[in-house]
């Protein structure tokens, strides 16, 4: 089956991933419903109380977009079922809960920011009454469980709520489908169908890899992978996605945030290893980002406006790296991104006769360097250009970054 090109894709290398449902409320895990296996009665308090008014898509696109972000998904649907777009294969939405189709607001605001939109959706759907009781959902262990059920109808309308979001927005340029597990595979899904009605209606769309047969690329989470990845020897073209805190919708007693400079590093790391990183925001229950979430990614686009130009576009530099070194690459110039200069200086080997000019990449000042031609190896060694700590003038307390033209 032929596949879209992930041209746009691997030059972004940053991404925003919006975990916004019912679950937001509860704001204690977006995996709410199933972790205390609620009845559905129980769960739709939060139906009865979803008023998003502090949800501003544009506001949110610009926050993205300031932050270094060059593409956001949406949870169109997620695990309980809830859609935040207006679909008329079920009246599980919020336009049915608040008049407003969430999806379209954030595909306006997105594009209009100038970012690519890619949407997630839920292979699961636990407010279904055809999706079959399985280990992950709320009503297992009860009377429910043991009710017939048609996944064959299910399949239907999951088909038909993928076509309702490839056919009622526009060009979308990404497809998160989440996810596949024993029990519940491809054919479970109708993948190989579900796919191919995906690349009929939108040719141009990267679909991710979670129905369970090969996909555009490949999605690990919450780990960050040390080396590209490969599949036959051949590159692999993937995403790494994170969360904040742990959780990937609002939990407001979480408060084991990652600090802004470690997630630096995994962005650098991931373009460093050829890939992305889709980072997480949850939106309170009314919609809006909590402070320390809107402060990360300050911090972040802080740090970016200065060094944008070693992670867009940028992919495995093909060297070994020195200790203490991220390498990344774009044509002829190699970004070293220095986690520690704790000697002030830094030897490069086998890059003798190959660095014409070296430069800290923050504030463009020159970096004086000098060949060393040793019995086995030739070495370039680089020194600051006064101070043996670089100045930085970014909330990320990491040394400036050298750039040096080969």
């Amino acid at each position: 089956m032929p596949t879209a090109s992930t041209g746009w894709f691997e030059t972004a290398r940053f991404g925003m991933f919006v975990h916004f449902g019912l679950y937001s409320l509860a704001a204690r895990h977006e995996w709410v419903r199933s972790r205390e296996t609620m009845s559905q009665e129980a769960y739709d308090r939060y139906l009865d109380r979803f008023e998003p008014d502090l949800f501003d898509a544009r506001e949110l696109a610009r926050a993205a977009r300031a932050a270094g972000m060059r593409y956001a998904v949406l949870t169109a649907k997620h695990h309980d079922g809830f859609c935040l777009y207006d679909s008329a294969l079920t009246s599980y939405t919020s336009q049915r809960a608040v008049g407003r189709d969430l999806v379209r607001e954030f595909v306006e605001a997105m594009r209009a920011e100038g970012l690519r939109v890619g949407l997630y959706y839920s292979l699961l759907d636990w407010q279904h009454p055809d999706f079959t009781v399985d280990e992950h959902h709320p009503l297992r262990g009860t009377p429910a469980a043991d009710e017939p059920r048609d996944m064959a109808r299910y399949r239907a309308c999951l088909h038909g709520q993928v076509r309702e979001l490839l056919t009622g927005y526009g060009p979308i340029d990404l497809l998160f489908f989440d996810f596949t597990y024993p029990g519940k595979g491809p054919e479970e899904w109708g993948a190989a169908e579900l796919l191919s009605m995906v690349r009929a209606l939108q040719p141009d769309i990267l679909v991710n890899d979670r129905l369970g047969i090969p996909g555009d690329y490949v999605t690990p989470e919450q780990y960050q992978p040390d080396r590209p990845l490969e599949r036959d020897g051949a590159p692999v073209t993937w995403e790494v996605c994170h969360t904040l805190n742990g959780s990937w919708g609002y939990d407001r007693d979480n408060h084991a945030y990652k600090d802004p400079a470690l997630l630096v590093r995994m962005l650098v790391e991931s373009v460093a290893c050829g890939g992305n990183l889709l980072l997480n925001v949850g939106p309170t229950g009314r919609g809006a980002l909590d402070p320390r979430a809107r402060g990360t990614l300050e911090a972040i686009g802080a740090w970016l406006a200065l060094h944008e130009r070693s992670v867009r576009g940028a992919g495995p530099s093909g060297l070994q790296a020195p200790p203490h070194t991220l390498c990344t690459r774009v044509g002829r110039r190699l970004y070293l991104h220095l986690l520690s200069w704790p000697l002030g200086h830094l030897h490069l080997p086998g890059l003798a006769g190959r660095v014409r000019y070296a430069q800290l990449l923050h504030d463009g000042s020159e970096i004086r360097f000098h060949e060393l031609d040793g019995a086995e190896h030739e070495h370039v060694n680089m020194a600051p250009p006064a101070s043996p700590r670089a100045p930085s003038p970014s909330p990320c307390p990491s040394p400036g970054r050298m750039s040096c033209c080969r």
